[in-house]
């Protein structure tokens, strides 16, 4: 993570910008869980599936640790659920002011 933070906060959206980490988060936003868990809830092969996890893992928003002979994947700090909440949050806001623009529209003709 160098240069200005802006530049590191943009680098962390673009990140972020994959519907498959999303959904990825969003599981172990619920609970810790394995790959074979997440697997037939992301719905994509278990390499590519990998391949999301390392990112995460690069990017320092998923830790991962054995239990047995199961690696399970955890969110790196609760902050990163409080994130999802958040952007749930402002899409909820826009898409209510969205309805109510176009309830305007339908009302005005």
């Amino acid at each position: 993570m160098h240069g200005p933070l802006y530049v590191v906060k943009a680098d962390l959206f673009k990140m972020l910008g994959h519907p498959v980490r999303i959904r990825i988060l969003e599981l172990l936003s619920e609970r810790d869980q394995s790959v074979s868990e997440m697997l037939p809830q992301v719905g994509i092969e278990a390499a590519n599936l990998s391949q999301h996890l390392t990112i995460l893992r690069y990017s320092g928003l998923v830790a991962s640790g054995k239990s047995g002979s199961t690696v399970l994947y955890t969110l790196s700090s609760p902050r990163v659920a409080e994130l999802l909440r958040v952007a749930r949050g402002i899409l909820t806001e826009v898409l209510d002011v969205r309805v109510e623009q176009l309830s305007g529209l339908r009302e005005s003709t």
